[in-house]
């Protein structure tokens, strides 16, 4: 993740209910707290959650993305359950997209984990990671 501009912060947490530990990986030297992914070291592996925004706009990518990857955004993990009580048909913990021409509602608290990426498939977490966070190059001025 460094190599991309993220880091832990040299800082392994409390995984809670999520795992035994986990790194918080946010983007290197910005005064922004934002969380981009988190990894999860349980007794039963490693898993990758990713925080993600705007699915619509990589739903190319998704709907081509080999199944173990389509499945965490197309399947019945974190299908949202209504459990908010939505104001307005609003809630501000639903991520909404449509994948394959079908709408999908996910509740943000469970969504985007990846079980079988982290170390199975290397490549494949670069590339999920890189489609959503792509390296920014610095701009040159004139």
């Amino acid at each position: 993740m460094e190599q991309f501009g993220y880091s832990f912060g040299n800082t392994v947490g409390s995984g809670h209910c999520w795992g035994r530990y986990m790194l918080i990986n946010r983007k290197s030297g910005a005064k922004s707290t934002n969380v981009y992914a988190r990894i999860y070291i349980a007794d039963r592996g490693l898993a990758l959650r990713l925080f993600l925004n705007q699915i619509d706009e990589h739903r190319e990518y998704i709907e081509k993305a080999p199944d173990f990857i389509k499945e965490v955004f197309v399947g019945k993990a974190a299908d949202c359950q209504n459990c908010r009580r939505d104001v307005n048909g609003n809630c501000r913990f639903r991520k909404s997209y449509t994948i394959d021409g079908r709408l999908i509602n996910k509740c943000n608290g469970l969504t985007f984990k990846f079980r079988e990426l982290p170390l199975q498939k290397p490549d494949e977490s670069i590339k999920l990671f890189l489609e959503f966070f792509p390296k920014k190059t610095k701009r040159t001025t004139v």
